[in-house]
């Protein structure tokens, strides 16, 4: 069974040679763009960039409020949900109940398990950093908890992106798969800029915890290939018995 796992791995190796290189070269580059940007924050070199652009999202009056009429700060608050545990919890949930459904039971378990996996390295990266959040700025949503990486960020990203792939490989037509990828990306971006917005986080918070949660989402989207490969995982092509 060993040997016949490992044929497997090295035909599914072969037919995606170009595309496993580029997402391990991603995944360098994102761990050692997270070191670099960690390590300008520690020695406070990025404080002139983050005040520069948290500012860009405040009126110049001595309250500081955010750009734009109430409705926008609602709409950002809205966003900015997205990234938070109950909602990703409950879209974790109904995409894992969807993949049962579809018959790719080991899918949904391997979802939840990438989802839970991501929370618990956002977890020791805030506890490793312990970076105080902004008192640049009032905060028009309530927080918890230390600001390096963004949890929202990291956690969109985990989840979207992550979420996004596997939907994209249990599908077999390229603008279905295109569609998730695109869909994921832009919740990610979105959950990332109102973080910004509505003054909770530096820039520099929301720029690693999208580099960390992308490369969690990699390391994702690799291993399900090669359980797919081993069979481990369902194929694009396996779905559920009907009846």
């Amino acid at each position: 069974m060993a040997r016949r796992g490992g044929f497997r791995l090295l035909t599914w190796l072969g037919a995606h040679e170009k595309t496993v290189l580029v997402a391990l070269a991603c995944i360098v580059a994102g761990v050692w763009g997270f070191a670099l940007l960690a390590d300008e924050v520690l020695e406070g070199g990025t404080q002139a960039f983050d005040r520069k652009v948290l500012l860009a999202f405040r009126h110049d009056d001595p309250a500081h409020t955010p750009l734009g009429p109430p409705s926008v700060q609602e709409g950002a608050r809205d966003i900015t949900a997205l990234g938070g545990v109950t909602v990703l919890t409950l879209v974790t949930a109904i995409a894992a109940g969807f993949l049962a459904l579809d018959g790719k039971k080991h899918m949904a378990l391997f979802l939840c398990g990438s989802v839970l996996g991501g929370l618990a390295a956002s977890t020791i990266l805030k506890d490793l950093f312990h970076r105080p959040r902004p008192e640049l700025v009032p905060y028009s949503v309530y927080v918890s908890g230390a600001s390096f990486p963004s949890g929202h960020s990291m956690m969109s990203a985990v989840t979207y992106l992550t979420l996004g792939a596997l939907l994209s490989r249990s599908q077999e037509r390229r603008r279905v798969k295109a569609y998730f990828l695109l869909v994921a990306m832009l919740l990610t971006f979105a959950v990332g800029v109102t973080r910004v917005y509505l003054g909770v986080h530096w820039p520099t918070d929301v720029l690693a915890g999208w580099t960390a949660g992308a490369v969690w989402a990699l390391l994702c989207w690799l291993a399900a290939g090669w359980l797919q490969a081993r069979r481990t995982l369902e194929r694009e092509t396996e779905h559920a018995a009907t009846g």
